[in-house]
């Protein structure tokens, strides 16, 4: 049951990002054809799976495993390990989690997070997985998490300032809490108060809670609280390039960042840059 296995114990590793509902739905619609294929055809059904057709949609495609962790069929990328245990291919800190064993009961739909290649844009990504054990095989179906947009971004900054706002004290234990309120993709807030400099807020990373907002920079040595801190000296709203660590792909990538005062606070998100 290693594939299972992995599969619930990733649930440990859930970041708060989510994805939309109609690509969920997708992936979900496309597990279930290719449940109902499975159980007419039978493992006969391995090659469609593994083939360009009718169960590939767009970056959604179906890939199966026995309950040993054994790859048996898939769409993607990963059918380079057809025939071989593919839970070899997650980071240690997963296979760890395999004492951890969560048991799925047969015909139950059940969901799970990791990171893997993405071929579109060749880079490893945060993506969830749906999948079902019928008999010894699993059948799955995954999907990327998206990045969120500049407008996105926006409209994500406007409902956490009027949040804030409206329920200053209740949203900023949200914010630290890791609420899902306050996170959408790889969007999240940080906050700091102006009356001192420090970080008040930060909605994935609670060790910077107390640092001086001043002293922060990005990886590659550029300020980024002081500039900040100085723009916003004369204006009520701005924003502010720099690199910093996607929490959903897990690498030091462009950002940008939108600011907004409110009160003593400034309350902060930023959206990552897709390379070209």
């Amino acid at each position: 049951m290693r594939l299972m296995t992995f599969f619930c114990s990733a649930l440990l590793l859930l970041s708060h990002g989510f994805a939309s509902a109609d690509e969920q739905q997708r992936a979900r619609q496309l597990l279930q054809r290719a449940v109902e294929y499975y159980r007419v055809q039978g493992d006969v059904a391995f090659a469609a799976f593994s083939r360009q057709g009718e169960f590939i949609d767009d970056e959604h495609y179906v890939f199966v495993v026995d309950t040993t962790g054994t790859l048996l069929a898939s769409g993607g990328t990963s059918a380079t390990w057809i025939g071989r245990d593919v839970t070899e291919a997650f980071e240690p800190e997963v296979r760890d989690g395999f004492r951890q064993a969560l048991s799925g009961a047969e015909g139950q739909v059940l969901s799970a997070e990791y990171r893997w290649m993405n071929a579109q844009d060749g880079r490893v990504e945060r993506k969830r997985v749906f999948f079902e054990r019928v008999g010894d095989r699993v059948l799955a179906v995954g999907m990327y998490l998206p990045r969120a947009t500049a407008d996105q971004a926006k409209a994500f900054l406007n409902r956490a300032v009027e949040a804030i706002e409206r329920e200053p004290e209740a949203s900023l234990r949200a914010i630290n809490s890791l609420s899902a309120r306050f996170n959408e993709d790889d969007l999240y807030l940080f906050i700091i108060d102006l009356r001192n400099g420090r970080y008040l807020a930060h909605g994935y990373n609670r060790r910077l809670l107390g640092v001086e907002f001043a002293t922060v920079k990005d990886p590659d040595g550029k300020p980024v609280g002081a500039p900040i801190l100085e723009m916003m000296k004369s204006r009520s709203e701005g924003g502010y390039g720099y690199r910093w660590r996607n929490p959903v792909t897990g690498k030091v990538e462009d950002k940008y960042a939108l600011l907004r005062k409110t009160g003593h606070l400034l309350v902060a998100t930023g959206y990552y840059l897709r390379a070209e």
